[in-house]
């Protein structure tokens, strides 16, 4: 499953596998092997994302269409000390809230209850909220219908990317990942469609009813295929289901449980958890997100946060929550508004397809710069249009917004799900990326919270503000961001693990071609684990063999 030297010894392999029988081995072994195991793995981390996307958009249009004005009249007109503005981002806004306590909550509930159990909770939650935001009559009603679809979604979004990540082998994982960020795209296409839909049903609480409901069907389809998954190989180490997770990487393998392949992956997970374990008490703690030494996992942490944060200060949900807004300022009416927002959902999915065939080739750091570069000058380019706002720079600012999205689908829709889950070690994936996907909706929760009183009081100068950001996220990324493209996730250790021990920049260590496989005896050693000497004798003598072969 991950790399295919085999730089292990029979005899320190043996050390992890001696306890096991054949029979006991086959028996936890899923029914689901090979390609058809991937492909339901896929599509159940599909239909998570594809839900998220939904949840993001369905908003969009659904704030101005009549019916839905009638039941929440505070969105228009001015209520008490808060304006109409400040009330609808509010009602937008307050789904981010949601996704962040769920977020947080897979602290304590998601190294507890597995990657699987954490996916159908989330996905049981949000069918909850849906149904209230369905029957909502009143503004508090659909604020606190929104909050419980939120916490679902959080639990799923911090969950779904760690769970696919430990499944993947290296070389297929950035892709697949990519997939799932071409589906929250995906979901935001069905969202601005269906919306226009029903937009024809003005006489009809169905036009905003039936668009909100619709995402239960698509959390029916994601908790559908979970019984039938295997958990997470890497979880079932680490709680000491080893002979079941062995199991497991055979069936995602489609091989034997003793081929080299197969021993090299479980060994390599074994001894990245006896790493990070020596010394402790077996069980992780938040308090060593705060450490450092060899695993860095601190820095590594805060990678993880800092990478979601700046996919949200690019500007992104200026153009998914506002998008008919948007296009109405631009001096389109209600139904051109809806039309070109759904045309620009439908060209934001096409081309985030592109990162998928390129992740791997191009590179994690290469595609983060392209997009910061890119975004920042198109925010610069609507600024100086916006400051003339004339029928032809109204055109031209919303083909700008089309070039944004493209923009941003190919250097950063994806890349906050995958990164995140890449570059933290085993022990504190589960609480980092918990905090990673809360600094997502911290910072979702902001642009979308000041996005409508900011255009109503300072208008084309906002996006002076995210051009800025966009142009600091460049020098941050090329200083301080890992390349991870082609490496297992033990082998993130590895590379930590030799920055720490030189004195220098995990960048440049990422860059090198020549580190250690992990799994191996050079690995172990960098990791600092002990091994008996007649491995370390077995090792040298199986290399030189590997190397006449």
């Amino acid at each position: 499953m991950e790399q295919p030297p085999l730089t292990r010894t029979v005899s320190a392999l043996e050390r992890h596998t001696k306890e096991f029988s054949e029979g006991e081995i086959e028996a936890l072994k899923p029914k689901i092997k090979g390609w058809k195991l991937h492909a339901l793995l896929a599509f159940c981390a599909g239909a998570g994302f594809t839900l998220f996307g939904y949840d993001q958009g369905v908003m969009s249009a659904l704030i101005t269409a009549n019916q839905f004005e009638d039941i929440f009249p505070e969105t228009v007109s001015p209520v008490c000390l808060f304006n109409a503005a400040t009330l609808q981002s509010l009602l937008l806004a307050i789904y981010e809230i949601g996704c962040l306590i769920g977020a947080l909550s897979n602290l304590w509930v998601g190294d507890k209850l597995g990657r699987r159990r954490t996916i159908v909770l989330g996905g049981c939650i949000m069918i909850v909220g849906a149904i209230l935001q369905t029957t909502a009559f009143s503004y508090p009603h659909m604020i606190v219908a929104r909050i419980i679809t939120g916490m679902g979604n959080g639990l799923n979004t911090s969950t779904v990317p760690s769970y696919h990540a430990e499944c993947a082998s290296a070389e297929r994982r950035g892709a697949m990942i990519m997939i799932e960020g071409t589906l929250i795209i995906f979901g935001l296409m069905i969202s601005y469609w269906l919306d226009f839909a029903f937009f024809w049903l003005s006489g009809s609480q169905v036009q905003w009813r039936f668009p909100v409901a619709f995402q239960i069907l698509i959390a029916v389809a994601m908790m559908g295929g979970i019984p039938f998954l295997p958990e997470s190989p890497r979880w079932l180490v680490k709680h000491g289901r080893n002979a079941e997770a062995l199991a497991v990487i055979s069936a995602l393998e489609d091989t034997d449980h003793r081929d080299h392949r197969v021993l090299q992956t479980y060994a390599g997970i074994c001894e990245a958890i006896e790493a990070e374990s020596e010394g402790g008490s077996g069980k992780e703690k938040l308090s060593e997100l705060l450490h450092g030494g060899p695993q860095q996992n601190f820095r590594r942490a805060t990678l993880g946060i800092v990478n979601q944060c700046f996919q949200q200060i690019s500007g992104i949900n200026l153009i998914t929550y506002y998008a008919t807004l948007l296009f109405q300022r631009l001096g389109l009416n209600d139904v051109n508004s809806r039309i070109i927002a759904a045309c620009n959902g439908t060209e934001y999915f096409f081309a985030s397809l592109i990162a998928i065939f390129i992740i791997e080739r191009v590179g994690r750091r290469r595609l983060m710069l392209f997009g910061a570069v890119g975004q920042s000058l198109t925010m610069v380019l609507l600024a100086i249009l916006g400051s003339i706002d004339n029928p032809a720079t109204q055109i031209v600012s919303a083909a700008l917004l089309f070039v944004f999205n493209s923009i941003f689908a190919v250097g950063w829709l994806g890349m906050t799900w995958l990164y995140p889950a890449e570059i933290v070690g085993i022990r504190i994936r589960a609480p980092a990326n918990a905090l990673s996907t809360a600094s997502n909706w911290i910072f979702n929760f902001m642009v979308v919270m000041v996005t409508g009183p900011s255009f109503a009081n300072i208008s084309w100068r906002t996006y002076i503000v995210f051009a800025a950001l966009n142009a600091f996220i460049v020098p941050v990324v090329y200083f301080y961001f890992p390349e991870t493209a082609g490496r297992s996730l033990e082998d993130m250790d590895i590379i930590f693990a030799v920055a720490y021990a030189e004195g220098v920049s995990p960048v440049r260590v990422s860059l090198r071609k020549n580190l250690p496989i992990a799994g191996s005896a050079e690995a172990d050693e960098v990791l600092g684990l002990k091994r008996s000497r007649e491995d370390l004798k077995a090792t040298e003598v199986k290399q030189e063999v590997s190397k006449v072969e």
